[in-house]
C-alpha cells in the first residue's frame, strides 16, 4: 500500500521521481525502488516523504485513509 500511495502523491503533484529523490536526499534509482516496492523504505525516509507531502506516516503506511490529518487538529 505504501508504494502505491507515494506514487499517487507524486503523480497528483505532477512531479518526477527525480524531484522527490532530490527533496529526500537520495538518487532517482533509489527512489524508484522505493516506489516499486523493490526496496524497503527506512523510517527516516518515510518521515521525509510524509513531511514533503504534508501528510502523516500513518497515511503512507495505510493505517488511516485521511491524507490530511493535521487539518483535523486546526478545528
Amino acid at each position: 500500500m505504501i508504494y502505491q500511495r507515494i506514487r499517487d502523491l507524486r503523480e497528483d503533484k505532477d512531479l518526477k521521481q527525480q524531484d522527490i529523490a532530490d527533496a529526500i536526499g537520495c538518487s532517482q534509482v533509489c527512489y524508484s525502488r522505493y516506489e516499486c516496492g523493490k526496496r524497503m523504505i527506512p523510517p527516516e525516509i518515510l518521515i521525509k516523504l510524509a513531511v514533503f507531502h504534508h501528510t502523516s506516516t500513518d497515511y503512507l503506511l495505510g493505517l488511516t485513509n485521511n491524507p490530511n490529518p493535521y487539518n483535523d487538529l486546526k478545528k
